[in-house]
């Protein structure tokens, strides 16, 4: 068995998810390398999301019969858990939506509506990267096109990171927002906050930082980042799909307008107009993702009780094995970064002109689950002239022998065409 100094007890940690048990194709244990997409959920947090259903299920906010303010409870606590876990301020800076994808939006929008100093029109600039999902590149080429902003936005060097060479360029006078991924979810790369939160501020832009990433990978704090907002999401973290969380400064949340209208965000309804609550329940429209965000709460409860740093430090060492390892591989190429240092732990590659769809098929075969297409990144593809890539990522249950079987699974694909 191989031994990585700085590794976690992967074998008590693989028995609180009972997915990893799972055999599929003929007898072969699953292999799971698809974190970047979606992590898998520990028994913690499956039963506390099963006893809300059976104990505490009502709606939020609105009751004051039991079950109603047991629920009440239980959500606002999961407000509390994410934010110190985020080092927020204040626990009324932490906004949920449904996923980071909608933190997303909410942000472009409110932008779009706002009043001076924050409004984005035709007279101001976005700046974003070349390397964002397409959840941070479509919003603010919707707002772009609805206000007149010009989108502009700073390109990759040849081992895929951003080039900031012309950074007093891009980020002008005239930006009123700056939108970029912490980790990217196709290259792995990490990227410079500092630098470029400090020509943000030179010029008085607003930053806003995807960190889907890195949250469920390492310490996420809010308060050093420098940023306005910061966007996640649940399913990446171990907690249950359809839960996002938006953080956002105080000040702006209570002079920015709401993204939804409904129940819960209001103060007073008349026919003629309406007032808002105060933040975070202004953009909280409607019935809240409850089940969710009590789940959300339990997978933070179960990262916090391992350690972010161990995690990240887990991390850490099993990318740098797995580099090491695919760059064995004969006419692999790695997509990113080729060392272990300021990246994170998804890697991306091709193998020769085998297409990716093609190595993911072959590798599922052998019970191996990886990633491929262009990952919701086309613009990366594009910039490096592939059609897509595999992506293999690792979590915090993630195993030395599981990139000794991803290893084989490429020399099967290899020998399999030839």
């Amino acid at each position: 068995m191989t031994h990585i100094p700085g590794l976690l007890d992967t074998d008590a940690i693989r028995k609180d998810f009972p997915i990893l048990d799972r055999v599929v194709h003929d007898g072969k244990k699953i292999v799971y390398l698809d974190n970047a997409a979606t992590s898998q959920k520990p028994r913690q947090v499956l039963e506390v999301i099963n006893e809300y259903y059976e104990r505490h299920n009502a709606n939020v906010h609105r009751g004051v019969h039991v079950l109603a303010e047991e629920a009440t409870a239980l959500y606002e606590g999961a407000r509390d858990k994410v934010a110190a876990f985020i080092n927020a301020p204040s626990r009324d800076e932490v906004i949920f939506t449904k996923n980071a994808s909608e933190s997303l939006n909410l942000v472009a929008n409110m932008l779009g509506w706002a009043e001076e100093p924050y409004r984005v029109d035709r007279d101001t600039e976005i700046v974003i990267t070349e390397m964002e999902h397409h959840s941070n590149i479509v919003p603010w080429q919707l707002l772009s096109q609805r206000t007149g902003a010009k989108l502009k936005w700073f390109g990759l060097t040849d081992d895929g990171r951003l080039d900031l060479s012309a950074i007093e360029e891009v980020i002008t006078e005239k930006t009123k927002v700056v939108s970029f991924v912490l980790v990217s979810n196709i290259l792995g790369t990490v990227n410079p906050v500092e630098a470029i939160v400090r020509r943000a501020q030179q010029v008085g832009a607003l930053v806003v930082i995807d960190a889907s990433q890195a949250a469920p990978h390492m310490p996420l704090d809010v308060q050093s980042l420098g940023a306005d907002f910061v966007a996640f999401t649940g399913h990446k973290m171990c907690g249950p799909d359809g839960i996002g969380v938006l953080w956002g400064r105080q000040e702006l949340l209570e002079d920015l307008p709401p993204f939804l209208g409904g129940g819960e965000m209001i103060e007073t309804v008349s026919m003629h107009s309406s007032t808002y609550a105060p933040a975070p329940h202004k953009f909280e429209a409607g019935t809240p993702p409850i089940a969710q965000a009590v789940g959300l709460g339990a997978a933070v409860d179960y990262l916090t009780s391992i350690g972010m740093e161990r995690i990240a430090q887990h991390e850490h060492a099993l990318t740098e094995y797995a580099i090491k390892r695919l760059q064995e591989v004969p006419d692999l190429k790695l997509i990113g970064p080729v060392t272990a240092e300021d990246r994170g732990a998804a890697i991306s590659f091709t193998l020769g002109d085998i297409h990716p769809h093609d190595v993911g098929q072959v590798l599922d075969e052998q019970g191996i689950a990886v990633r491929v297409g262009h990952h919701c990144a086309r613009p990366v593809c594009l910039r490096y002239g592939i059609p897509a890539t595999t992506r293999a990522s690792f979590y915090l249950y993630s195993t030395p022998g599981e990139v000794d079987a991803l290893i084989e699974g490429l020399e099967h694909v290899r020998n399999f065409f030839g």
